[in-house]
C-alpha cells in the first residue's frame, strides 16, 4: 500500500448506474419528506395534548429526535446520487460519524420504553411511584449521556487513521468500518473496540428488551381478554420498531470487522427506513395516539373556521 494523507474522501454510492441513482433519489426524497411529516406530527400531537404527561408518550416524543441524526445522512445521500463526484471532507466525515452514532440514544430510549411497559403491566399498583416525572427525566438524561459517550468513542477511534491506502470509500455513510478497510496499519485492536462499543451495546440492549417482552407476555396470561389485547397491541408496536432497528444493526456490528456489499442495504434500514416507520407504527397501532391527533387537529380546524 502507498500511505497517503487524505483531506477528503470520494464516496462510492449505492450504484454506479445513473438511472438507478435517479430512481433511488426519488425514493429517498419521498422517505425524507415522510420522515419529517410523520415525526413532526407525532411531536406536535404529543406535546400539545395531555399525552405528554404519560411516560410512554414522553419517551416516544424524544424518540422522534432521531430526525436530527437522520437529517445528516439522507440529504447528503440524495445530493451524492445526483452529483458526478461524491466528495466529503475529513472534517465533515468525522462530524457526520459523530452525529450518526449519537443517534444511538434511540437504542437507549427504546430500552427505557420497554422498562415503562414492564412496570405498567407487571407492577401496575406501583406504576405512578416508579415512573415519576423525575425518574423519566433521569432516564432521558442517562440515554443522552450514553449516546454521547458511545459517539465520542467512535470519534476518538477515527483519530488513528492519519494515513490510509486510498481515498475511495465503498459506502455512502460515514462510519469506522469503511476506514478500517483502507487503513495502512494493523486495525485488529481497533476493530475489536468497534465491536465492543457498537455491537455489544446493541446486543446487550436487545437481550434486555427481549427479556422484558417475555416477562410481559408471561404476566398478561392471567389478564382478562380485553386488557390482554390492549397490552399486546401496545407491545407489538414497540416490538416492530425494535426489530426494524436492531436486526440490521446487529448484522452489521456483531461480527468481524469486514465490510460486505450488503452493508449498504442494511444501513438503509437503521438510517432511513426505521426512522420513517417509527411514527407510522406508533400512530397507526395506538388508539390513544390516534384519538389525541383527531381531537387536536379537529380543534385546530374548528378554530380556523371560527
Amino acid at each position: 500500500f502507498i500511505q497517503i494523507s487524505v483531506t477528503g474522501f470520494i464516496l462510492l454510492s449505492l450504484s454506479q448506474n445513473k438511472s438507478i441513482e435517479i430512481l433511488c433519489f426519488v425514493l429517498f426524497l419521498f422517505c425524507y419528506i415522510a420522515i419529517w411529516i410523520g415525526n413532526l406530527l407525532l411531536m406536535i400531537s404529543i406535546t400539545c395534548s395531555q399525552l405528554i404527561d404519560q411516560p410512554m408518550y414522553f419517551f416516544l416524543n424524544y424518540l422522534s429526535l432521531d430526525l436530527c441524526c437522520m437529517s445528516t445522512v439522507t440529504p447528503k445521500l440524495m445530493t451524492d446520487l445526483l452529483a458526478e463526484r461524491k466528495i466529503i471532507s475529513c472534517n465533515n466525515y468525522i462530524a457526520q460519524l459523530f452525529i450518526i452514532h449519537f443517534g444511538s440514544i434511540e437504542i437507549f430510549i427504546l430500552t427505557g420504553m420497554s422498562y415503562d411497559h414492564y412496570v405498567a403491566i407487571c407492577k401496575p399498583l406501583h406504576y405512578t411511584v416508579i415512573m415519576s416525572k423525575q425518574r423519566c427525566n433521569a432516564i432521558i438524561i442517562a440515554c443522552c449521556t450514553g449516546g454521547f459517550i458511545h459517539s465520542a468513542i467512535q470519534f476518538l477511534l477515527t483519530i488513528f487513521f492519519f494515513f490510509l491506502s486510498s481515498y475511495l470509500l465503498d459506502h455512502y455513510l460515514c462510519d469506522v468500518y469503511p476506514l478500517l478497510k483502507l487503513a495502512c496499519t494493523n486495525t485488529h485492536g481497533i476493530g475489536l473496540l468497534v465491536i465492543a462499543n457498537s455491537g455489544l451495546i446493541a446486543l446487550v440492549t436487545f437481550v434486555i428488551l427481549m427479556v422484558s417482552f417475555v416477562l410481559i407476555l408471561f404476566t398478561i396470561r392471567a389478564y382478562p381478554a380485553k386488557s390482554c389485547t390492549k397490552a399486546l397491541s401496545t407491545c407489538s408496536s414497540h416490538i416492530t420498531v425494535v426489530v426494524l432497528f436492531f436486526v440490521p444493526v446487529l448484522l452489521v456490528y456483531i461480527r468481524p470487522t469486514v465490510t460486505f456489499p450488503e452493508d449498504k442495504v442494511l444501513a438503509l434500514f437503521y438510517a432511513v427506513i426505521a426512522p420513517m416507520f417509527n411514527p407510522l407504527i406508533c400512530m397507526l397501532r395506538n388508539m390513544e395516539m390516534k384519538n389525541a391527533m383527531k381531537k387536536m387537529w379537529c380543534y385546530q380546524l374548528f378554530l380556523e373556521r371560527k
